[in-house]
């Protein structure tokens, strides 16, 4: 093989390394603005409950009918958040498919990039 070749085969490689790092800068945004959405849910659904304990609050008659409505909504929210965090967990596992998915098509690359190195050095 010629200079011209083992250059080519060098830009080849160097081209294909630049669209690896933009895939994994392309996942990352997709992974940072799914967390930031399930973020924002979260935050929603405890100023939900703050609105709803204020009003409870003010509306309430008694004690006892105050009690009743904290114990309510401190149910009505465990099991929000426990929907929540089994969202949060196939969510994780998703990603981690996806980063799993991004790593092995790099392997897969670079095991192709050592062989047309190799092929252009030893030719």
């Amino acid at each position: 093989m010629s200079a011209q070749d083992v250059m080519n085969t060098y830009n080849n490689l160097t081209n294909q390394n630049v669209e690896r790092l933009n895939a994994l800068g392309e996942l990352n945004l997709k992974v940072a603005e799914k967390m930031v959405a399930r973020q924002m849910d979260a935050m929603n659904l405890f100023m939900e409950q703050g609105v709803r304990m204020l009003k409870l609050a003010t509306e309430a008659k008694g004690y006892s009918e105050l009690y009743k409505g904290q114990v309510e909504m401190a149910k009505d929210v465990s099991e929000k958040l426990m929907a929540e965090s089994k969202t949060n967990m196939t969510l994780a596992g998703e990603i981690r498919d996806d980063y799993r998915g991004w790593f092995d098509a790099a392997m897969a690359d670079l095991k192709e990039g050592n062989t047309a190195v190799r092929n252009a050095v030893t030719a």
